[in-house]
C-alpha cells in the first residue's frame, strides 16, 4: 500500500507560479511510477505529467502544460513535485498524484494509487 498526500494548491494570479508536493508514505515510494492529474469542475479527470521510477528519468507531460510545468522527485525520494509556472485560468482545478509500481502514462485507469487532492485556482 502507498499513500499520498498533496499539498501546495492555492490561489494565484494568471502567470504566478506554484509548486505542488506529493508526499509518500508506505512502501518504497521511489520503486513507483508517478502521474500528476487534474479535474476542473465539470469536467473528467485528466493527465497532466508522469515522471518513472527513481532509477530512470523519463517524464511525459499534457501538451497544454509542456514548457510550463515540471515534475520531479525530491531528494529524501519519498515526495514528488508539481512545479507550475506561467499559470492560466483554464488551469484551475483539483490536482491529484497517483502512483504505480508496474505503470508509466497518460491513463488514470491504470495508476492504483491516489491522494485526496488539493485545489489550485487560477484568477485572471
Amino acid at each position: 500500500q502507498v499513500q499520498l498526500v498533496e499539498s501546495g494548491g492555492g490561489l494565484v494570479q494568471a502567470g504566478g507560479s506554484l509548486r505542488l508536493s506529493c508526499a509518500a508514505s508506505g512502501r518504497t515510494f521511489s520503486n513507483y511510477y508517478l502521474g500528476w492529474f487534474r479535474q476542473a469542475p465539470g469536467k473528467e479527470r485528466e493527465f497532466v505529467a508522469s515522471t518513472s521510477t527513481w532509477s530512470g528519468v523519463m517524464t511525459l507531460y499534457a501538451d497544454s502544460v509542456k514548457g510550463r510545468f515540471s515534475i520531479s522527485r525530491g531528494n529524501a525520494k519519498n515526495t514528488a513535485y508539481l512545479q507550475m509556472n506561467s499559470l492560466k485560468p483554464e488551469d484551475t482545478a483539483v490536482y491529484y498524484c497517483a502512483a504505480d509500481v508496474s505503470y508509466f502514462g497518460a491513463s488514470k485507469t491504470q495508476y492504483r494509487y491516489w491522494g485526496q487532492g488539493t485545489q489550485v485556482t487560477v484568477t485572471s
